[in-house]
């Protein structure tokens, strides 16, 4: 009887040290893919803010006679300083000096206001007007190449940014957000995305919404590289750019 007793205790004690060894083997395969799932994370991140600091840095070296000629024309064309400024809403919500080469009058945000009734967009959120007074001659020609955005290779260079990623929203427009726009904060902000590519001030804010949660939900390097390519031609055709 004892020996039978003994037996089925070992039998027990053997099986508990199985299970246990199994939880184990379980809870270190589970800890090596959470491992191998932040290091793949990290990685990226770490070599698509590679790209940004190389892709930054020669755009500003290599463009250097073009933005001292356009900073020249913005200067000469109309008073007020080169550069406009503006604070923009980044990553997790931090708030961050957006620049661009200035394309309106001095008075540009104060005169906002009388024409809100002539906003085109039909959401609301933001505001755009395809003949907007407010923008100067030179202004006109630096939209439509994307020229103005050329200070934001600094915004880059320094992580503010990205090259490509979700247009950066001002903090009035964040306010309207609901609870599924916020998700376009979730990665940094870039100089061009997937509807900048497809239409640019076009595209209804929903859908700049669904293009910029589809950007975020399918990461990838090969995508933006595709994006930047796509610019190319998206900027020489103008489309969209007001």
């Amino acid at each position: 009887m004892e020996s039978f007793l003994d037996r089925s205790k070992d039998a027990d004690l053997d099986q508990l040290v199985k299970e246990l060894s199994a939880r184990s083997r379980g809870r270190r395969r589970r800890s090596i893919r959470l491992l191998a799932w932040k290091l793949t994370i990290h990685g990226s991140y770490a070599f698509k803010r590679l790209i940004d600091i190389v892709g930054s840095g020669l755009g500003m070296v290599l463009l250097s006679p073009i933005l001292i000629g356009i900073a020249l024309a913005v200067k000469l064309s109309s008073p007020g300083p080169v550069i406009f400024s503006q604070i923009r809403v980044g990553r997790y919500g931090r708030h961050f000096n957006f620049y661009k080469f200035r394309s309106m009058r001095q008075d540009a945000e104060a005169a906002k206001d009388k024409l809100l009734a002539q906003n085109e967009s039909k959401d609301g959120v933001i505001f755009k007007m395809k003949d907007d007074p407010r923008i100067t001659k030179v202004g006109k020609f630096l939209r439509r190449t994307s020229m103005d955005e050329l200070p934001q290779l600094w915004n880059v260079f320094i992580g503010d940014m990205s090259l490509v990623g979700p247009r950066p929203p001002v903090p009035k427009e964040v306010q309207e957000y609901t609870l599924e726009d916020r998700k376009r904060l979730d990665v940094i902000p870039g100089i061009t995305c997937l509807w900048q590519v497809n239409g640019r001030s076009e595209i209804p804010f929903n859908e700049q919404v669904r293009l910029d949660k589809k950007y975020i939900l399918t990461p990838g390097l090969w995508k933006d590289l595709l994006i930047l390519l796509k610019t190319i031609p998206a900027i020489i055709g103008g489309r969209g750019a007001y």
